[in-house]
C-alpha cells in the first residue's frame, strides 16, 4: 500500500473501528481516535488535557479548539511521522480545515481518505444486535438513528470535502471483514 496518512470516514456501525485495527496491524502505523486522544491526554495532564478533562468532567462537548489542540499533539509524536490513522477526527467541515492547516505545517498532508459507504437500515439493525449481545442499553433505536442524523449533518459533508481536495476513495462497506479490508487496500494502492 502506498497511502500512509489515512482518515477513513463512515458513519456509526460502519466498521470503521475494525477496519483501522486491520490497517495497523498491515502497516504498522498507529490507528488515532478522538476518543483515545482525549482520554490519553487527560491521563498524562497535558496542558490541553486538563482542559479537555474540564469540559469531559461537566459533560459537555469539548471545543473544536480543545480537540484540535489534542490531535496536534498527538501527530506530532515520533510514531506517527510514518504515517497515521484517523478514525473520528475530523469530524466537521471547519476541523477538517484545521487538520490540514495543522497538518501543512508539519510537513505533510491526508493522502487517502476512505468513506465507508453503507446501507442505513443494515447498519441499524447491526447495531442493534450488537447492543443486544453486549448488554450495551445506551444503543437503543432512537439513540443509533439520532447517531445516524448528527452523522449526515456534520460529518457527511467531508466526504465532498476530500472529494474536491482530490483524496476521497469511497468503498462498499457492507460485506465481511475481510471483503470490505481488501475493497480498502484496493483503494490505498495494494
Amino acid at each position: 500500500m502506498t497511502a500512509r496518512r489515512l482518515l477513513l470516514l463512515g458513519a456509526p456501525g460502519a466498521g470503521k473501528g475494525t477496519q483501522a485495527e486491520r490497517l495497523v496491524n498491515k502497516l504498522g502505523i498507529p490507528q488515532i481516535s478522538t476518543g483515545d486522544m482525549l482520554r490519553e491526554a487527560v491521563a498524562v495532564g497535558t496542558e490541553i488535557g486538563v482542559k479537555a478533562r474540564d469540559y469531559m468532567e461537566r459533560g459537555e462537548l469539548v471545543p473544536d479548539e480543545v480537540v484540535i489542540g489534542v490531535a496536534e499533539e498527538r501527530l506530532g509524536r515520533d510514531d506517527a511521522r510514518a504515517g497515521f490513522i484517523l478514525d473520528g477526527f475530523p469530524r466537521t467541515v471547519a476541523q477538517a480545515h484545521a487538520l490540514d492547516e495543522m497538518l501543512e505545517r508539519m510537513g505533510s498532508g491526508i493522502e487517502r481518505c476512505v468513506a465507508l459507504v453503507i446501507d442505513e437500515a443494515a447498519v441499524i439493525e447491526r447495531l442493534l444486535k450488537r447492543a443486544e449481545i453486549e448488554g450495551r442499553s445506551d444503543d437503543n433505536e432512537e439513540t443509533i438513528r439520532n447517531r445516524m442524523r448528527v452523522y449526515q449533518e456534520q460529518t457527511a459533508p467531508l466526504v465532498a470535502y476530500y472529494r474536491e481536495n482530490g483524496v476521497l476513495a469511497e468503498v462498499d462497506g457492507m460485506g465481511g471483514i475481510d471483503e470490505v479490508g481488501k475493497r480498502i487496500e484496493e483503494a490505498l494502492g495494494a
